[in-house]
């Protein structure tokens, strides 16, 4: 309990350090990331102050989800299966990885069957990296211009994954389009679609996502340690 308190205390430092840098004052949302973790242990970082926690898939998430402390909200980080979304429903506070419009609609249905609104982020791929999913910055356009037709389905903001790079600097211009389409989204009026979150940064890069925008990080080694 002891080492993770101290691990989410030096990542908030790390990330106010950050703010201080890039002259920010606003939040940044820390997820804490549990993918292979036991329940005993997320609950112990719930206990020590994180209020949010990242699940990669719907079947770990669900083996968790009634012995997860209720007092945190529960992120579906990882790929998303539209045949997995009937599993999750009404379960997840925000899902990040939405990079389709053939889940969009699944989605989008299956919440206006039960009665209820789904929160998700657009996942992009701005590297273009093909072990990763996402849309490219087209795909993001056109889908755009289609939201409002999903009554059932608020767009919260964007979501990527940064290629691996042993010198974090890499990144850089990554988050940096990133912020710079979240923005331009930001100033139009489009129904459904509210950029209020941009989830960019994890253990090895989370500082220089937040230099550059970023208000939402997933961390799970920096927490846990080493899976």
């Amino acid at each position: 309990m002891e080492k993770i308190r101290q691990n989410i205390e030096r990542v908030k430092e790390k990330v106010e350090n950050a703010k201080i840098r890039a002259g920010r004052n606003d939040d940044v949302t820390i997820i804490a990331v549990t993918k292979t973790v036991p329940p005993q242990r997320i609950n112990e970082a719930i206990e020590a102050g994180i209020l949010d926690i990242g699940e990669n898939r719907v079947q770990e998430l669900l083996s968790k989800y009634e012995n997860i402390s209720k007092n945190a909200k529960i992120h579906l980080i990882g790929h998303l299966q539209r045949n997995k979304f009937k599993y999750i429903l009404g379960k997840t506070a925000l899902i990040h990885s939405v990079d389709s419009e053939r889940l969009l609609e699944h989605i989008d249905n299956l919440s206006k069957n039960n009665g209820i609104v789904t929160d998700i982020l657009l996942q992009l791929n701005i590297s273009g990296e093909e072990s990763k999913y996402g849309l490219t910055t087209a795909q993001l356009d056109y889908i755009i211009n289609k939201i409002e037709r999903y009554e059932n389905i608020r767009v919260r903001g964007l979501m990527t994954i940064a290629p691996f790079y042993e010198d974090k600097e890499k990144t850089r211009p990554v988050f940096q389009q990133m912020y710079e389409i979240f923005c331009n989204l930001k100033e139009k009026n489009v129904k459904n679609v509210k950029m209020e979150y941009l989830s960019m940064g994890m253990s090895n890069d989370f500082e220089v996502a937040v230099e550059e925008g970023s208000n939402m990080i997933r961390i799970g080694t920096a927490i846990f340690g080493s899976r």
